[in-house]
This record gives structure tokens, C-alpha cells and sequence, in this order.
């Protein structure tokens, strides 16, 4: 289990199935199931074995989910990850206001900037600080706006080593 956007910080992966308690082995694919807390703005990471997740086993407060793959033994795990996760967060996360959320996105957003998945069209003014104004790369579509929350330089890394945590399948 990790959690993302509290002060308590990222736990890593326990390697353990949410719904049996039993070890994942390494090298093993696996699902990530990301979960939004009661008590506030936070996610909360669970992790489930491919047997637990089609027998139908879901957590509460479901927000996203991802299949990766364990680590193998004795090596750490490669980071990378998948774009498509990334853009889906980074779109089921369009239009809500906490402001946990929306640093969340805006991290996610860089990470989709340097992976040239977006780019940076232009900039506005707006109330409580600026907007970008993204485009998706290889398109003429509509302009995303997202809100530049301020983030200080030292926050953004911390904020990114959170993400890479909850989104690795690090055991």
C-alpha cells in the first residue's frame, strides 16, 4: 500500500496481494490499484495478484488501476511508467479543485511535458496564479488549461519521487 498526498509521505508496495494477504512473487505480473481516501485529498496504493483482480476482487474507492510487472529478486525495478496511466490520471483528474489534486495533476503534467506526450502552447494569467495552456503532441485539438499551483523547485522533486513511488511496483 502507498499513499500519495499526505503528510505521512509514500510508502513503497508491501509485495503482498490486498485481498489474499499472500506474497506476489517477483517477476510476476501484477495489478495496481490506486484509491481515493476518505479523510481527505490523498490516494492510498493497493496491489493484487492477476488472480485475485479477474476473480472480481476490487478495493473501495477505486480511481485508477495498471497492470506491472514485480521486479525480479535481488535487482531494483526499472522505472517506467506507462504513459497510458499517466494520461489517464492526468485526465480523470481535469476539473477538480482540491488543491492536492490539483498538484498531482500539474506533476503529472511536467512528467507528460518531458516525455513530449504535451507540449507548452502558451500561458494566462488567471485568479490564484497563472495557467498553462497544453496541447497534445502531434495534434491541432483544444488547448488543455491547467493551474501552475506554485510548486517550489525541492517540492516538485519530492512531489515527482512520490509519483515514481506510487506508480512503480517496487517490492
Amino acid at each position: 500500500m502507498a499513499r500519495f498526498g499526505s503528510s505521512q509521505g509514500v510508502s513503497r508496495s508491501t509485495g503482498k496481494c490486498a485481498s489474499t494477504g499472500e506474497e506476489i512473487p517477483h517477476a510476476t505480473p501484477a495489478i495496481a490499484a490506486l484509491c481515493e481516501l476518505e479523510e481527505d485529498e490523498g490516494f492510498v496504493r493497493f496491489d493484487y495478484s492477476i488472480e485475485a483482480w479477474e476473480k472480481g476482487d476490487r478495493p473501495e474507492r477505486l480511481f485508477s488501476h495498471w497492470r506491472y510487472t514485480t521486479a525480479e529478486e535481488g535487482k531494483k525495478p526499472d522505472i517506467v511508467i506507462d504513459e497510458a496511466v499517466l494520461v489517464d490520471l492526468f485526465e480523470r483528474l481535469d476539473g477538480d479543485k482540491r488543491p492536492q489534486r490539483i498538484a498531482f495533476r500539474y506533476i503529472i503534467a511536467l512528467v507528460l511535458l518531458r516525455k513530449r506526450k504535451l507540449k507548452l502552447v502558451g500561458r494566462e494569467k488567471a485568479q490564484g496564479g497563472e495557467m498553462w495552456l497544453l496541447r497534445w503532441s502531434g495534434t491541432d485539438g483544444e488547448v488543455v488549461k491547467i493551474h501552475n499551483p506554485g510548486i517550489q523547485e525541492d517540492e516538485i522533486h519530492g512531489l515527482s519521487d512520490q509519483l515514481s513511488d506510487l506508480l512503480q511496483g517496487d517490492m
